[in-house]
């Protein structure tokens, strides 16, 4: 999500590259909505953000105030009904609102504000403030925020604005980042990454904190933390897989995180070899790490089409397998006759790797080792990943000789829970590791994570 405030500024076109520069965090659709003090504005559309928005399409978009969104479907159908940003009219008055994150008591919610069965989560936060304004039309807008929060259970990162008014929120347990930056011509952003404050020119300013809402305003930032605090949570795997290696996320570097990683990985799974390559984009940290703490030397051996999407975050299998034939091709000089050790983030399903090793066989490779930054996915997520059917995960049911022998390499070694922890000594606080651990921050409700059939 990105939100800004840009006195004098045409603030769709900064809203743009705030988006462009959060495209790895979803694919799927992309929206813009803008406030003038008068009127709210919005436009949304299925694809990338350069595909969903040209010059005329930013053109219409008049305001000095605006929120943004780049989806990636975790329950909810992919379509254009379901893209971001969200948007309620309440007569004189409107709002629109965009998200990070998943809700895990949706059921009980929609039943609750007698929203219809599969709303998807931003639909029904938006519902909630919407209620609380309908209920008392002079309620400002960060109010309404503070009174509906209590009622929102699990992970989201929030930006909401009227014609006049944009706000953000955190949950209480912070399971997704959100970072306040300063613009130099006056004004302050909100990003799901400081990558995008860099991006759009802001100064890094702090991390919103769990359970906080802010209010962007010409003056400043008014701060308010309507609930108890709870215990602090941050998704471990902003810092392997999702965040850009150029954010800073709770203070720790995320590429100086992967590379540390790659050393503990070294250190924890040692194998004779001839060269360490890395699987692009977001192994390549952990394969430097892991080149330099063995002193097996460092090759690209795959090339990556920078023009697909990244898979693991596109939302069927059938379009991941496709993806994969396109995505990567082998440098058969780095790979023939050698051993090799590839390094990857993560495995969750297993797709892409089983066939990343074929390829790497196939241009000449003699041995294939596998090592992961990180420990084995055994347990679904229900805070704003797609993995909620543990079915689908390579590691649920797999001891990690069977997963070798079902991803058929040499050998295999994963990151301890530990020493991914470990590598993160700057992140001032604690983390959600539960799809590493099966340790879930917050009970999980009501069957909420039934892709919707459409």
């Amino acid at each position: 999500v990105f939100g800004a405030l840009a006195p004098g500024s045409r603030v769709a076109n900064l809203l743009y590259f705030g988006l462009f520069a959060l495209q790895h965090r979803g694919q799927e659709s992309a929206g813009i909505a803008v406030g003038d003090g008068e009127e709210l504005t919005a436009y949304k559309n299925m694809g990338l953000v350069a595909t969903v928005f040209d010059k005329s399409k930013l053109a219409g978009l008049q305001g000095t105030i605006g929120i943004g969104h780049t989806r990636y479907s975790t329950t909810g159908s992919s379509t254009w009904d379901n893209a971001q940003p969200s948007y309620r009219g309440l007569g004189d008055r409107s709002i629109a609102l965009a998200h990070n994150g998943n809700l895990i008591n949706t059921v009980e919610l929609a039943l609750r504000l007698g929203s219809a069965p599969g709303s998807t989560d931003s639909e029904l936060m938006t519902e909630a403030i919407a209620q609380k304004i309908l209920g008392d039309p002079g309620l400002p807008l960060a109010d309404a925020i503070a009174q509906a929060m209590p009622e929102f259970e699990g992970a989201y990162t929030l930006v909401v604005m009227d014609e006049n008014t944009i706000a953000a929120a955190r949950d209480p347990h912070g399971f997704r980042p959100l970072s306040l930056g300063r613009l130099p011509t006056g004004g302050h952003v909100v990003a799901s990454e400081t990558a995008a404050l860099d991006i759009v020119g802001a100064d890094f300013v702090r991390d919103v904190e769990p359970g906080e809402i802010i209010v962007l305003t010409d003056d400043g930032i008014e701060s308010r933390f309507p609930m108890d605090p709870a215990d602090s949570r941050l998704c471990v795997f902003e810092y392997v897989y999702f965040a850009r290696p150029d954010s800073v996320v709770a203070g720790q570097n995320v590429h100086g995180a992967r590379v540390a990683m790659g050393i503990r990985l070294a250190e924890e799974s040692p194998v004779e070899a001839d060269v360490v390559v890395p699987i692009p984009e977001s192994g390549i940290p952990a394969a430097q790490g892991f080149a330099a703490a063995s002193g097996t030397p460092y090759r690209d051996g795959l090339v990556k089409n920078r023009y697909v999407g990244r898979t693991f975050i596109e939302p069927e299998q059938i379009v991941r397998d496709r993806g994969i034939r396109m995505k990567l091709n082998p440098i058969r000089e780095t790979l023939d006759g050698n051993r090799v050790i590839l390094v990857d983030d993560s495995i969750v399903r297993g797709s892409t790797t089983r066939r990343l090793v074929e390829l790497v066989r196939g241009a000449g490779a003699t041995e294939v080792h596998l090592r992961v930054s990180s420990p084995p996915y055994r347990w679904p997520c229900y805070y704003g990943m797609d993995t909620s059917d543990r079915s689908s995960l390579l590691a649920a049911e797999r001891s990690e000789e069977e997963i070798a022998d079902f991803l058929e390499v040499d050998s295999l070694g994963y990151l301890s829970l530990d020493g991914l922890l470990v590598s993160l000594p700057r992140a001032n606080q604690s983390f959600c590791t539960a799809c590493l651990s099966g340790d879930y921050p917050t009970a999980i409700g009501n069957h909420k994570f039934v892709r919707e059939e459409t």
